[in-house]
């Protein structure tokens, strides 16, 4: 294995969903550097389909004011793709095995519906990231453009994780999508596909405490030859 190979499967290693974040700022030119690197991911016909509207300082305040408020007075939920009504069978019982052990880190009963809709609320504030990335989708896009989202957002990911910063890629910051778009001021057109939380982790968060497996590669790999 090469220098390179090593430090790739550091860096793949390192990126984890990170639910708590320090107050401090990502400096402007690092952010520029970092997008400018996630900027080169793949996408198919190279038509880049993404559009990202990242927030902080105060329009961070803002969107998290109003997205909580959303959340909060259980406002109808408005996305701009369906939303997955559950899963089942070994998908189900990998979430149920992620969300048991995030509640048993950070203090959440499973009898405690106050404390589970406390830390469900924590979502639209993005764990109180100082940053968050709003990805969104040409009105003309449809599902294999939204792939190409996806490895725009895993290349995002490991260009912060490269930084030394943190991310949480969050499907709840597009359950209210007319929110969002409201506060950010863009084109109602455009269709929010999901967000990014980012910024400098806080290691003593119990939320960060949380270690998630990956299933052996059998489970989800044929190799035919």
């Amino acid at each position: 294995m090469s220098d390179m190979d090593e430090m790739l499967t550091a860096l793949l290693a390192r990126r984890r969903s990170v639910r708590g974040f320090m107050p401090a700022d990502v400096p402007a030119d690092q952010m520029r550097r970092i997008f400018s690197n996630a900027q080169l991911a793949p996408s198919n016909c190279n038509v880049q389909p993404w559009i990202v509207h990242i927030v902080s300082g105060g329009k961070a305040a803002e969107m998290r004011q109003a997205l909580e408020g959303a959340a909060t007075d259980r406002s109808e939920v408005r996305p701009d793709f369906e939303l997955t009504e559950g899963y089942a069978g070994i998908y189900r019982s990998r979430q149920i095995d992620a969300a048991k052990a995030l509640f048993a880190a950070t203090g959440v009963g499973r009898e405690d519906p106050q404390a589970r809709r406390a830390s469900f609320i924590r979502n639209f504030r993005f764990f109180d990231a100082p940053h968050a990335a709003f990805i969104f989708l040409p009105p003309w896009a449809g599902w294999r453009e939204a792939a190409d989202v996806g490895m725009y957002a895993q290349t995002l990911m490991l260009a912060l994780s490269a930084e030394g910063l943190a991310s949480c890629a969050q499907g709840a910051l597009s359950h209210h999508a007319d929110v969002v778009k409201r506060v950010l001021g863009v084109d109602e057109e455009l269709r929010l596909l999901f967000g990014i939380a980012f910024g400098f982790e806080d290691p003593d968060h119990p939320a960060n405490q949380t270690r998630t497996d990956r299933a052996p590669i059998a489970e989800n790999h044929c190799f035919h030859g």
